[in-house]
């Protein structure tokens, strides 16, 4: 049996609908953010050295990364489902957007959750014009511009095909879910990018995702 580590609000929301879409038993272990810190709490370190989510056990294997996770369980039981066929197109593509989602999409928002919650912090009056002006000049001259170029990039991608590796829905869509859903809470993607949008809109409607939130209940990204 599979069981997943499951943290409130974070990329294991995708690994449970990842197994809902392949038709795979698991159960679901609970974990919540410290309200104050928002940060995993200490019993996952005793699955995983790292203490972050996700995280799944099966049998004796412990696995860690989203990346990793979504491949061993598409490679180990996906039966040749949500991957396209070897040496496509389609594949190299699917490759790719199953990185890109953590080491490309990923950065620049984890950059701006950060970046905001220095500016909302309460701070000494007289650091306060600084520790802002700061943070205003990183995010106005870096941040914002990464962040509209990854986002004007997968607008683009999406007009190449219905999905982003191709015309099927395959697991690269499940892994690129979560930057979209962050940028959508935090990050200014809005109608402005119908694709995206549209993009949002089917994955929220299948009924694996929908599964996949009854069984790990409320799922608000931070923001």
């Amino acid at each position: 049996m599979i069981t997943v580590h499951h943290l409130n609000n974070s990329r294991s929301q995708r690994v449970l609908w990842l197994l809902e879409e392949l038709g795979l038993p698991y159960e679901v272990k609970r974990y919540e953010r410290d309200p104050e810190t928002m940060l995993a709490p200490p019993a996952l370190r005793q699955v995983h050295p790292l203490g972050k989510s996700p995280v799944i056990t099966d049998g004796n294997r412990t696995l860690a990364e989203s990346g990793a996770i979504v491949e061993y369980l598409v490679d180990r039981y996906g039966e040749g489902r949500l991957i396209p066929a070897l040496d496509s197109p389609e594949r190299l593509r699917y490759t790719y957007w199953l990185h890109y989602a953590e080491g490309s999409a990923m950065p620049p928002l984890l950059l701006k959750l950060i970046f905001d919650k220095i500016e909302q912090s309460p701070m000494p009056f007289f650091a306060k014009p600084i520790a802002r002006g700061i943070v205003s000049r990183v995010k106005d001259s870096f941040i914002n511009p990464q962040i509209t170029q990854h986002l004007d990039f997968m607008e683009a991608e999406l007009g190449k095909s219905t999905w982003f590796a191709g015309e099927d829905f395959t697991a690269a869509d499940i892994q690129i879910s979560f930057p979209l859903e962050a940028a959508a809470t935090r990050a200014g993607l809005n109608a402005s990018r119908p694709k995206l949008m549209a993009f949002l809109d089917r994955i929220h409607a299948r009924s694996a995702y929908q599964k996949a939130l009854d069984r790990g209940g409320k799922y608000e990204l931070l923001g």
